[in-house]
């Protein structure tokens, strides 16, 4: 599933192309995706002018004056940019057309969405998908101190604290493995557990994991690829994600895995205590 380091590519991406751009139309092939498509979107958007773009979380948004198109690009969904008369493919389920360009939705498990927030519905983040998300990992909100104070009283594992979104936004399953080993815990540590000192050097890693990914495209597994239709090579850098069984890159030791939540997990249990 892309993560924020992919959406947020995805967003970098496609900003230059799209930002001040007049809407000449739009194309929906299905009836929807994850949930239907809004009806009546030609109309709501052909005419207005794309304003900016943004991402909360994994949601990218694409602001106009009377309100802001959410995307999500679910498990394996890409936005790309191309020609207006490039021909659909068969996963091609939308279409933002822009004049000579358009930014097309490629999704072929179709779990990702398009939604409508009218501005006259009040703010974006008053959205039902985004209101009760956690703070941005780069923001100045995101603190060692607020982790701390949030996690008193969660017996849950630390790394399904991180995946619930709640607390932080956008440390999906991959980044969450390496940035708990780069801080040194273990993904069962309870979260209430975790000291002060800890979250400090937790904090720190997930900034720098999530920043290092970026900076190298994403990481590109299965489908994800980004809005210039180049694959991510932040893979290559992993220290422990989908390395079982392989030595550990600091101290040697195999790599195990574990089921958490019905996800995998990496870590070092030298490393990570």
């Amino acid at each position: 599933m892309p993560e924020l380091p992919e959406v947020e590519v995805t967003r970098r991406g496609v900003a230059p192309h799209v930002e001040g751009r007049l809407v000449t139309g739009v194309a929906v092939r299905h009836a929807g995706l994850r949930w239907p498509f809004p009806a009546g979107l030609q109309q709501d958007l052909a005419g207005h002018v794309l304003r900016s773009t943004g991402r909360r979380g994994k949601y990218l948004l694409l602001h106009f004056d009377h309100g802001s198109l959410i995307v999500h690009l679910g498990m394996s969904g890409s936005l790309r940019i191309l020609p207006a008369d490039a021909p659909a493919g068969r996963h091609d389920h939308f279409d933002l057309i822009l004049g000579g360009q358009v930014l097309r939705l490629n999704d072929p498990r179709r779990f990702g969405a398009v939604l409508w927030h009218a501005a006259e519905e009040g703010s974006i983040e008053n959205h039902l998908l985004l209101r009760s998300l956690g703070v941005e990992p780069f923001s100045e909100a995101f603190t060692a101190s607020l982790l701390y104070k949030l996690t008193r009283k969660r017996s849950a594992a630390i790394k399904q604290v991180l995946l619930s979104g709640n607390v932080v936004v956008g440390v999906g399953n991959i980044y969450a493995s390496e940035s708990l080993f780069e801080a040194g815990i273990n993904p069962n540590t309870p979260a209430r557990r975790v000291g002060l000192a800890r979250y400090e050097r937790l904090v720190a890693a997930i900034r720098r994991i999530l920043a290092a990914s970026i900076e190298k495209g994403g990481s590109t597994l299965r489908d994800f690829v980004g809005a210039d239709g180049r694959a991510g090579y932040f893979q290559q850098s992993y220290f422990v994600y989908d390395r079982a069984g392989e030595p550990c890159r600091r101290c040697g030791a195999a790599v195990r895995q574990a089921r958490q939540g019905q996800r995998s997990t990496f870590y070092c249990v030298n490393c990570q205590k």
